[in-house]
């Protein structure tokens, strides 16, 4: 069965190089230098075809002609990349939504050369892209039909005093996923989803916890949020999650809740994804080979939907 893996992460020069010059560490961001061990990894555990992103560091700190030049960058260096690659890999955009218009034009541009949508990290400089001067980006991605991932990352300013306590928690151990669904209910109380209804939103990591809570969100959208307030969207939050996202398999190799996603989305709406290289191919191909549902679902989620979303 074909698998397309769909939230790798790809270490752009351009990116390395920044990130050096202000001492972060990047030793997770393979890039051009690793890409045979990044093919004989997905060999061994039966992966065709990644699709590549810079996830792990993104542009949303720069100022913003700066994360305009270097989106440049490394979307060229990307659709080159896969060029070079034909078969074993595709690409998502790196944009810096805080140069607004011009990351709309960036989205527009990559497209062009290839990429199949664009991977943008959760807040930028603490603002949320349901803000209405983000809404550029949205439109252009409606307009595109391509979508757009939405990746994880510490929590905000405002919010992240809490975890600091306790050193895992504004990581992957939690914070991600709490901000990222945090990020998503936002767009949903917004409006984007009636004002351009075929966008398309792509999360990681089973949907960053929204899917366990589908019943309680509609519940309490109209115990906490009555029609007669105005200004409601005009569908249920479960709606739109079944309607504009779709999630993956990333970092959650665990058979129980692939099961359980699967059940309450159906098998059309996830797509497989490893997390790469922070977590195991095989783990994440054996997750879903293990999982108890049909055959027609998991080549739904190890590569029909994939092709069908982004267009592969």
């Amino acid at each position: 069965m074909k698998k397309i893996a769909v939230e790798e992460h790809y270490g752009a020069e351009a990116l390395e190089r920044y990130l050096v010059a202000r001492g972060t560490p990047s030793h997770y961001l393979w890039g051009r230098s690793s890409m045979d061990r990044r093919i004989k990894d997905m060999d061994a555990a039966g992966i065709d075809m990644q699709l590549l992103s810079v996830g792990m560091a993104g542009l949303h700190d720069l100022l913003p002609a700066e994360g305009t030049v270097m989106s440049h960058e490394i979307d060229d260096e990307l659709a080159d990349v896969v060029k070079q690659y034909p078969g074993r890999f595709a690409g998502l955009a790196a944009i810096a939504p805080q140069a607004l218009e011009a990351a709309a034009d960036e989205l527009e541009r990559a497209v062009k050369l290839g990429l199949k949508g664009a991977l943008i990290k959760s807040h930028v400089q603490g603002e949320y892209l349901d803000e209405k001067k983000f809404w550029v980006i949205w439109e252009r991605a409606a307009g595109l039909g391509v979508p757009i991932y939405l990746h994880p990352t510490r929590p905000s300013p405002d919010m992240i005093k809490p975890y600091l306590k306790y050193p895992p928690l504004p990581g992957a151990f939690w914070g991600f996923g709490a901000e990222t669904g945090l990020h998503a209910m936002r767009l949903i109380c917004s409006g984007v989803f009636d004002r351009y209804p075929n966008l398309k939103v792509v999360l990681g990591h089973l949907g960053e916890t929204l899917p366990f809570w589908l019943w309680r969100l509609d519940n309490h959208w109209d115990l906490d949020w009555p029609v007669k307030l105005g200004g409601r969207p005009q569908k249920k939050p479960s709606e739109y999650i079944k309607s504009n996202f779709f999630i993956t398999t990333s970092g959650m190799a665990w058979p129980p809740v692939i099961q359980f996603v699967c059940q309450v989305l159906g098998g059309e709406r996830i797509l497989f994804a490893v997390d790469y290289p922070i977590e195991s191919n095989l783990k994440a191909v054996q997750s879903i080979e293990n999982t108890p549902i049909s055959d027609a679902d998991k080549e739904k989620i190890f590569h029909l939907n994939a092709e069908k979303v982004f267009k592969l």
